[in-house]
């Protein structure tokens, strides 16, 4: 937000410079990001000055260049070649001396040197208007008035406006301070807090009359709700035409183009106080006016020549014909002002904040209009913002007012009201603040003190603050008033201890984190919005579940993502059409859904790998990613959060063409397998995509923060190893179990490390290579003992699965 000094000085009268004024407003929560020096006149005019041409002859080398003599008030004249035909002697004329820096029509300078033009020196210019940036003619040089002395600055002649512009970013809680006179009503009060006080002079609106009763347009507003204060006024005989120098040198200050003087008073007033304002012709006005909806989907074209769509939930200004602006947010092209404008009608106008947002957000406009009513203004200026914007206009544009004002405000809105613990005002700030101090702060900022006790004051605070509800955000303004600066610090240093868990969330994250990129995978980060669509590829989602946005972006990013799996889909199938193939990535993220019990939010870790294990290369032959390594890496994360006591279970959905489901108890830790094509084909996928779901929650809960110490055996581990021939059927796990069961004490572990089905072998049969690795922690084992238990394991696995020996 530009906030003008020197407009800003019309409300407060301070001598203090932009510097110190501006390290005030940052302390009181308005933070000055910058300061520009802002000149009506680029260069200001510095180095002209007004000459009095003493001589005039022909330039004897060229027919249209002249020599003059001319005086710059030194008594030394000066010879200046000029090739204006209506150079003369006795002319007063602004004269660019030697070291002047101009500047064109493109803001490009160029400094004025002494010089010979055809032979004769030159030692100056003698300026035409549009060469120092006081109009466009450039049909000869400007003659001044003859009465001005020679030598006087130009500056003064022509009252060049010198303006500092602060730069301020302003938070969107601030919506009392987003004018001139909000902010000088905030600077007041921060010159009190440091015992200056100074008057807040509020522009008059007293000479406000109705000249004659000749022009009257009727208002019907529909819903009093959408639009809670409308106001508005007929102006007659107006003339369109430039704004006068003061009024375009207050736009142009803070960035605003001017256009013309009925378009440039709206604004000023927009600026001044806060209020946006609007000007329709009164001559394209059919009827009366209506503030209403209107049908979903009629066509209206905006003053930025674009036709859009209307939505029926759109507030609309309408005559008895058609819409003629968005309320709140763009006039419409053909109701607005134009050159033939002769008389207007003005509207003033507090609408439904969430309702203009709304409409701005879906039409994607932002207008200055729009950005103040989204944010909340002040109801109670709707009129006097009316009254002094319709005095303005007639001022520059000699019209007269010729109508009552019409102001349909059925139900005033209140101030807020609350309550303020003094006590708590002390322990909220850290520091003890005096009551008269407190009450004096509140006064400054309009918030009236309706009822006191020993321990709490009742407060009224005005309509305008939209920001300050609650008792907390009242000791938030007392404070920054009061000034964060002027907060001790105490000499005493407290420090607690923090006794965390080692088993917090972001703790487990960062050590699976770990393992996985230490094993090649990359995180990824992807929307949590997404589109509702996807829910239709598996039917374990329901549509119904759908969390959807209020005001989506776009349809492809309105509903908030019940499964990670198509969010990571997208990512592989991005980087496949960019011939990145091989791919091995995970993903720490949330699922929304919504139930009859409310909103719930689930924690997920998600793996997805596709294309090959390794990195082409001359000496390892290229092999796709299979599923027996990507239930190592789903493994290795049970296994590296201490989660051994699992029960791994078939997975069939219609998400995995074949899957496994670790359980632990009743909770399911994983599902993961291989992504059904028909998935894969949506997101144009070829290759195969394995994908694992951790739910997160559970095992948070599972891990225990119990950590148990095991020493390292001192003595050897012994590795026997087994060649079973056993039916097809049977799997690895059984084997794995009855080992685990008959030998509870030695064993240490079991490893399949050959599989062989084939030729030589009877039908339905395979052979599996499996090793036993025995250890005793208090002794070296003995032959007898490895083949005990090697005695025990075959006549298990014969009698319990059938197995044969080979």
């Amino acid at each position: 937000m530009k906030i003008s000094y020197n407009w800003l000085k019309q409300f407060i009268k301070t001598d203090w410079d932009s510097e110190k004024t501006a390290s005030m407003l940052t302390d009181l929560g308005l933070e000055v990001e910058g300061v520009e020096k802002y000149q009506s006149i680029k260069g200001g005019l510095e180095g002209i000055v007004v000459g009095h041409v003493l001589s005039c002859i022909q330039h004897p080398n060229a027919d249209k260049l002249k020599i003059t003599t001319v005086d710059l008030g030194d008594n030394n004249p000066i010879q200046i070649v000029c090739g204006a035909s209506n150079v003369a002697a006795g002319q007063k004329v602004p004269v660019a001396t030697i070291g002047t820096i101009l500047y064109d029509k493109e803001g490009k300078s160029f400094e004025i040197k002494k010089g010979k033009i055809r032979g004769e020196e030159s030692h100056g210019m003698i300026c035409a208007e549009d060469e120092i940036g006081l109009g466009d003619s450039h049909e000869g040089i400007m003659i001044l008035d003859e009465n001005l002395k020679p030598g006087t600055p130009a500056a003064t002649v022509f009252n060049i406006e010198d303006d500092e512009v602060f730069e301020i970013g302003l938070t969107p809680n601030r919506a009392d301070a987003m004018s001139h006179w909000g902010t000088a009503r905030d600077l007041k009060a921060g010159m009190l807090q440091n015992g200056i006080n100074i008057e807040l002079i509020t522009p008059p609106v007293s000479n406000f009359k109705i000249e004659k009763r000749t022009l009257k347009i009727d208002v019907k507003v529909d819903d009093n709700k959408l639009v809670p204060r409308y106001c508005g006024v007929t102006i007659s005989d107006i003339k369109i035409g430039t704004s006068p120098a003061w009024l375009q040198n207050r736009l142009k200050a803070i960035g605003i183009t001017p256009k013309n003087n009925v378009v440039d008073v709206t604004n000023y007033v927009l600026h001044e106080l806060g209020q946006p304002l609007h000007a329709f012709d009164a001559s394209k006005i059919n009827g009366k006016i209506t503030v209403q909806n209107v049908a979903e989907g009629t066509k209206f074209i905006t003053l930025d020549d674009v036709e859009r769509s209307l939505s029926a939930e759109d507030i609309m200004i309408c005559d008895e014909n058609e819409p003629l602006c968005i309320a709140g947010v763009l006039g419409g092209k053909y109701s607005g002002v134009s050159q033939n404008t002769t008389s207007i009608f003005l509207e003033s106008a507090y609408f439904n904040a969430v309702s203009v947002r709304k409409t701005a957000k879906r039409h994607t406009i932002s207008t200055d209009a729009s950005f103040r009513f989204e944010r909340g203004i002040d109801p109670n200026i709707t009129e006097y913002a009316l009254k002094r914007a319709a005095i303005l206009i007639c001022e520059v544009s000699g019209g007269h007012i010729t109508s009552d004002i019409i102001d349909i405000y059925p139900k005033k809105i209140e101030d807020h009201q609350v309550m303020l613990n003094l006590e708590k005002v002390s322990k909220i700030i850290g520091q003890e603040i005096p009551d008269e101090t407190i009450k004096n702060i509140l006064a400054s900022l309009d918030i009236k003190v309706n009822s006191i006790s020993k321990v709490a004051l009742g407060l009224v605070i005005p309509a305008y603050r939209v920001d300050v509800t609650r008792e907390i955000d009242v000791i938030e303004e007392i404070l920054r008033v009061y000034g964060y600066n002027n907060i001790n610090f105490t000499q005493k240093l407290n420090a607690t201890t923090s006794h965390s868990s080692r088993t917090e969330d972001y703790k487990i994250q960062n050590i699976i984190s770990n393992l996985l990129v230490g094993n090649g995978f990359n995180e990824m980060m992807a929307n949590s919005l997404t589109t509702p669509s996807y829910i239709k590829l598996s039917n374990s989602l329901n549509e119904t579940n759908n969390v959807l946005i209020i005001n989506p972006l776009s349809n492809d990013l309105s509903a908030m993502r019940q499964s990670l799996l198509f969010s990571g889909l997208e990512a592989i199938s991005f980087n496949i059409n960019r011939r990145n193939n091989d791919l091995k990535l995970f993903e720490f993220g949330k699922t929304y859904h919504k139930l009859l019990s409310g909103n719930q939010e689930n924690s997920h870790l998600t793996l997805f790998m596709t294309g090959n294990k390794t990195p082409e290369s001359w000496t390892n032959p290229q092999k796709p990613t299979d599923f027996f390594l990507f239930k190592g890496y789903v493994l290795a994360i049970l296994e590296r959060l201490g989660l051994s006591k699992i029960i791994a279970s078939p997975l069939n959905t219609d998400v995995f063409a074949e899957g496994i489901v670790y359980e632990m108890g009743n909770s399911t830790l994983v599902e993961f397998g291989t992504v059904k094509k028909s998935i894969l084909k949506h997101f144009d996928i070829k290759q195969e995509v394995f994908f694992a779901d951790f739910n997160w929650n559970s095992i948070i809960k599972q891990i225990s923060n119990n950590i148990k110490f095991v020493e390292i055996s001192k003595y050897p581990e012994v590795r026997r190893d087994l060649a079973l021939l056993l039916d097809n059927e049977i799997e690895f796990e059984k084997i794995f179990d009855i080992a685990k069961k008959t030998e509870k004490t030695l064993l240490k572990d079991v490893n399949l490390f050959d599989v062989y089905q084939g030729k030589n072998l009877p039908n339905g049969k395979k052979s599996y290579a499996i090793s036993f690795v025995l250890q005793d922690n208090s002794k070296t084992l003995t032959e007898s003992q490895i083949d005990k238990v090697m005695s025990k394991l075959t006549h298990n696995f014969e009698s319990e699965l059938g197995a044969v020996l080979r």
